[in-house]
């Protein structure tokens, strides 16, 4: 029978190739991502009103934050599978696949069981108009159905980046979000179903994109691993993994009550600025994406460095990771600066919300130089498993957000709210900064 646990060979050497290799798959999948959301708001723009677009722009938000919620189940996974890597411990990697889509599958059913007093919660929170709230509630009433497959696709992802599969995450969003277009345009540009064909599209390219996970992972089921039941619900493990996940979970509540209430407090502006904000945001998730895709690199390889005890590799990691991230944020400042005025008449028919879209274009260009020190340390953190950093430095950074909406939107509006926003990016990165040095500490060499 051949050994669980293989001994950990020599760590790989860091280089520009390997962190590309992972990296670069990981941003073309994650841009697609926003893509979709700028397609959503394309799509409805054309019906010509600004309610359709701020209803699906409400509705996205919500369900992503609720799913985003089980955003552990993706972290986490990558943080726990690139450890084990790094250890030669084969039949944890296996193991902890197994864990996350049973994870993922009983929190989407008890999502879908939950949905009445959910989305009734959600509406409630947000002081839009009548109208955008109907096409909302619609919007979301279909979507949380396939909630069971959004939230297993987090885990599956985290497991393919752990292992540096970044070509197959690329293949599953390319797959999933490819299904989601075109049924949009012949949903709603075809059929004319609205807000509703929206949404129905998005529903059916989750569930084909779980089954597509499923086969990129099929190696893994090939095995009996994936299945020793004793070694899953091993108690020790699971305490680790809800220990991790519990940290990573709180830290993504207080991000998305950050998102939240950006949106909420938007709408107060009315419908047009609502609509506004929705376009811009797409900006801001393009740059999110994008960073992400070295922050993800950074977690795969941080995390095999911790599991097989080299802090001269962690070190290596974070420099070379460091160094592309910088250089794609300038580079997407830049290109938002130059071509934001025509991303934003692509996106939005409605000649009010494009100019009301304008007049905030500007924080798209700063925003990701602001940002990228964030998202970069989340993801060595993430990889470290160092998740009560995690927790407490984005309770402090939302509190810091919290602060400077108070001071800044009453004086400033619109504008006060978007420098809140990334008044909060720049605050996660200054103090998980801080908290770096005692992350290299507890990785010996």
């Amino acid at each position: 029978m051949r050994p669980v646990t293989e001994p950990a060979s020599a760590p790989r050497p860091i280089t520009d190739r390997r962190v590309l290799n992972i990296a670069l798959p990981i941003a073309l999948s994650n841009v697609t991502i926003p893509i979709l959301g700028a397609v959503d708001t394309a799509v409805v723009g054309q019906m010509g009103t600004a309610a359709p677009i701020g209803a699906v722009g409400i509705g996205a938000v919500v369900l992503s934050a609720i799913y985003w919620v089980f955003g552990f189940l993706r972290m986490g996974t990558t943080g726990l599978a690139a450890q084990a890597q790094g250890e030669g411990n084969r039949a944890e990697v296996a193991a902890i696949l197994t864990r996350v889509l049973m994870i993922g599958i009983a929190a989407g059913v008890v999502l879908i069981l939950l949905q009445v007093p959910l989305l009734w919660a959600a509406l409630s929170l947000s002081p839009a108009s009548a109208e955008v709230e109907t096409l909302a509630r619609g919007y979301m009433e279909i979507r949380i159905w396939s909630a069971p497959a959004a939230i297993a696709i987090l885990g599956i992802t985290g497991w393919l980046i752990a292992q540096e599969r970044t070509r197959a995450v690329l293949v599953l969003q390319l797959w999933m979000n490819g299904i989601n277009v075109l049924l949009n345009l012949w949903f709603v540009l075809g059929l004319g179903w609205g807000v509703n064909g929206v949404a129905l599209a998005t529903f059916l390219a989750e569930w084909s994109g779980l089954a597509m996970g499923l086969y990129l992972c099929r190696a893994a089921f090939h095995v009996p691993d994936w299945r020793n039941w004793s070694r899953v619900f091993d108690r020790v493990r699971l305490l680790r993994m809800a220990r991790v996940n519990s940290d990573i979970l709180i830290r993504s509540l207080l991000l998305e009550a950050v998102f939240l209430s950006f949106m909420f407090l938007g709408a107060d502006f009315g419908d047009v600025t609502l609509a506004a904000n929705q376009v811009l945001l797409q900006f801001l998730y393009i740059t999110a994406y994008a960073l992400d895709g070295f922050a993800f690199s950074a977690e795969a390889l941080v995390g095999q460095a911790a599991g097989a005890g080299s802090r001269r590799t962690l070190r290596r990691a974070v420099v070379v990771v460091s160094r592309w991230a910088l250089g794609t944020a300038v580079v997407l400042g830049l290109g938002f600066w130059a071509l934001g005025p025509v991303i934003v008449d692509l996106m939005a028919k409605n000649s009010e919300v494009q100019q009301a879209a304008r007049l905030y274009l500007g924080w798209m260009a700063v925003a990701p130089v602001l940002a990228v020190a964030s998202f970069l340390l989340d993801g060595i953190f993430t990889g470290a498993t160092r998740t009560a950093d995690m927790r407490n430095m984005m309770a402090l950074s939302a509190l810091i957000y919290g602060g400077a909406a108070l001071a800044l939107v009453p004086v400033f509006g619109n504008h006060g709210l978007w420098i809140a926003l990334l008044v909060s990016f720049v605050a996660r990165g200054a103090t998980l900064a801080a908290r770096y040095p005692a992350l290299e500490r507890a990785v010996a060499d």
